[in-house]
């Protein structure tokens, strides 16, 4: 019987890390449709964010991207485009890039535009919302401009609503910790 026992609980380990996925093993699709492989940010700490151009956040870009410029290499921010708030972001990938640079000067990552909630939500967010996905915490992406940041060994750190700006004692804090 213990035999039996300890090759049901083998064989449920090997399954249950055949079927996670961790952070580093998403690849996602920017905005000019190109592959972009999460692998590339091993060791760096990442800050995933849902944006809208239509939104009474949006001027977090502009902090996003000064953020971005002053972390440079420590700190990798990835935009993610969504419309599920308020119809905030109905632009195509074209105009969403174009809105981006010319009214921010946004530098840092933008992928595709997904749905981050709902029976559509892209494989990236079921992960960062799910604790028996990440390990972590449950949470759920309530607007525009939330934050989830990624330690640099691909762990979920921490959720941060949209009225935490970028540049917050919070987010400066966790930039500041090993």
């Amino acid at each position: 019987m213990k035999r039996i026992l300890l090759f049901i609980s083998v064989i449920m380990a090997i399954t249950h890390s055949v079927n996670s996925q961790g952070f580093y093993d998403f690849k996602v699709r920017t905005l000019e449709g190109e592959e972009f492989s999460f692998s590339t940010l091993k060791g760096k700490k990442v800050m995933i964010v849902n944006t809208a151009s239509k939104c009474g956040y949006t001027p977090q870009y502009k902090d996003l991207e000064e953020l971005y410029e002053k972390y440079q290499g420590e700190l990798v921010i990835i935009g993610f485009p969504a419309n599920n708030f308020a119809n905030q972001e109905p632009g195509t990938a074209s105009e969403i890039r174009q809105f981006c640079s010319q009214n921010y000067g946004v530098t840092f990552p933008m992928m595709e535009k997904i749905s981050v909630k709902g029976d559509d939500i892209h494989p990236l967010y079921s992960w960062l919302t799910s604790k028996e996905k990440n390990g972590v915490m449950d949470s759920e992406v309530k607007w525009n401009f939330q934050k989830y940041l990624i330690d640099e060994n691909g762990k979920l750190v921490d959720v941060l609503y949209s009225k935490e700006k970028p540049g917050s004692e919070k987010v400066l804090a966790w930039l500041a910790s090993k």
